[in-house]
């Protein structure tokens, strides 16, 4: 798979960065493609094992499953907005602090209980309340949900941090509207 350039290359994410980043997200969104040529995309919470993304889904062949069945490629994406600023005089003359990360990859359905078991296990300890006085490691329904594996082609990171005081508007006009008349 070629790797197309990033249009704004001046906000890239390291890979160490981008990597430590999807190893600690809370959620993300998967999106397959359908049999219409439309793109199909959910929120899901997820988990980094052996260097690939684990998602689930209940055990139903909706839409989403169609799209996995159908072709294999894939693509996920994480973010973590944080605050909006002003860099210039007009509305439109705002931005964004952010860092998301965006992988493209094939997706599998994995199979073998052993693994689903695993991954159940890992995403209790990520997701779940440790305080918990419930029985752990425990999986009744296994057979109830459909863990899928993404095998990382290609991985992207960008962020832009919020930049100090100093560098905002009105301290520092950054006004990007032609011709803008105050």
């Amino acid at each position: 798979m070629s790797s197309p350039q990033l249009r704004r290359a001046d906000r890239q994410m390291s890979g160490e960065h981008a990597n430590e980043m999807l190893e600690h997200g809370f959620s993300g969104r998967l999106a397959t493609v359908g049999e219409d040529g439309y793109p199909y995309c959910i929120p899901l919470l997820y988990l980094r094992i052996d260097g690939e993304v684990y998602v689930h889904t209940g055990s139903g062949k909706g839409h989403f499953r169609a799209g996995v069945e159908r072709d294999p490629r894939v693509c996920f994406e994480i973010d973590e907005p944080d605050q909006v600023f002003d860099y210039g005089r007009f509305e439109c003359d705002s931005g964004l602090a952010y860092q998301s990360v965006i992988l493209f990859g094939k997706i599998r359905i994995v199979e073998e209980q052993a693994a689903k078991q695993r991954f159940c296990e890992a995403l209790m300890e990520k997701y779940g309340k440790p305080e918990t006085e419930r029985p752990k490691g425990f999986f009744p329904r296994l057979d109830a949900i459909t863990v899928y594996a993404i095998a990382v082609e290609r991985m992207t990171g960008k962020e832009m941090a919020l930049p100090p005081l100093s560098e905002q508007w009105p301290a520092k006009d950054r006004t990007k509207t032609p011709n803008a008349r105050p």
